[in-house]
């Protein structure tokens, strides 16, 4: 029999450790080895039942979550996954967490209304057998972006509202994607060509992530609207829950955004963005597939490869998870594969 994975789940709600405790312990390969009020009570048991996976609250009594995950990835480093509100605040935060070192998230049962409580516990044990997976090395964290990149937005390009693009860089990412996107999208300048990205987030996070990046980069990041233009100098990010598809009307591209069926599990999906590239964009096209469980995407870039768009892969080293960009080479739509630092450079030479 299998080894079971062994989870600690930190939170300040009693009902929220009971709800997580008896959903998830209904998994045969999972098993709650304990639960945690607050980081205090949950840095002894971590010790002791050494846990293979911890889901963690963001805000909790006597020391945040995300304090408690920057210790904790200094000196005992462990896949975390975090349980987040459904709120403004709690976006902001969760991205903090997975710039601390996350690996992934969910939205709290208690405030994500759009699901049932068996889907969001379905949810978060998947996400407990991918975490499992990881290898998390010690991070000791350092100063923000913010801190670095202040005045860098200056030089955006102003003409780019009257420009039509005849390039377009399409980007695919999931587990691990939102600290790999940051890496690559702040080393564009403000003339590249237009992006279009699909990063799997629920509604209301990927607004927070798009004003996030759009406070550190060059570029202007933004969460798309249907018929949004993809010109240079800008990046569109598909909004949680809707897909995300090229069109192109003369010299415009645009985006629709839609909630058509679920595709490879997600919407948005890399799948649905890739293929309409392909139709659209051909070899005017470059696509991008990152750091992500499962295969989506993979299909869609060999497709706009056989269109005669250039194809990069991030490599197993810098992926947070080997698995699109696996998939997708398996499948030999791959022209380039490369580490995440050289990735933001050869976009711009292949354009």
């Amino acid at each position: 029999m299998d080894k079971k994975i062994k989870v600690l789940i930190v939170d300040d709600s009693a009902v929220v450790r009971k709800i997580l405790s008896t959903g998830l312990s209904k998994n045969k390969d999972i098993e709650i080895v304990g639960t945690a009020a607050d980081p205090f009570i949950a840095r002894d048991k971590i010790i002791t039942l050494r846990p293979d996976v911890i889901t963690l609250d963001v805000e909790m009594p006597r020391m945040d979550g995300i304090s408690f995950l920057q210790r904790l990835m200094a000196y005992y480093p462990l896949p975390v996954i975090m349980v987040s509100s459904l709120t403004q605040a709690g976006c902001e935060t969760t991205l903090k967490a997975l710039e601390v070192g996350a690996v992934d998230f969910v939205a709290k049962p208690s405030i994500d209304v759009s699901k049932s409580l068996e889907e969001i516990v379905s949810e978060l044990a998947e996400k407990i057998r991918d975490a499992a997976t990881i290898k998390v090395k010690k991070k000791v964290y350092t100063a923000s972006l913010e801190n670095v990149n202040v005045g860098k937005k200056t030089n955006r390009s102003s003409h780019a509202l009257i420009t039509s693009t005849h390039k377009i860089v399409a980007i695919g990412a999931s587990t691990g994607g939102t600290e790999a996107l940051k890496d690559v999208l702040v080393q564009l300048p403000p003339n590249s060509p237009g992006i279009v990205i699909v990063q799997h987030m629920p509604q209301l996070f990927t607004k927070a992530f798009a004003d996030r990046l759009n406070s550190l980069c060059a570029i202007e990041v933004r969460e798309a609207k249907d018929d949004d233009s993809v010109i240079p100098g800008t990046a569109l990010i598909a909004p949680g829950n809707f897909h995300m598809e090229l069109r192109r009307s003369g010299a415009r591209y645009y985006v629709s955004v839609h909630q058509s069926p679920q595709v490879k599990r997600h919407r948005p999906s890399v799948e649905v963005l890739f293929e309409s590239v392909a139709k659209f964009a051909g070899s005017n096209a470059v696509g991008v597939i990152m750091t992500g469980m499962g295969d989506d995407g993979a299909g869609g870039l060999l497709k706009m490869k056989e269109a005669g768009a250039k194809t990069i892969a991030q490599n197993e080293e810098t992926c947070v998870v080997f698995g699109m960009p696996k998939e997708a080479i398996k499948l030999g739509a791959v022209d380039t594969i490369l580490p995440l630092e050289k990735i933001p450079a050869t976009i711009l030479s292949l354009v």
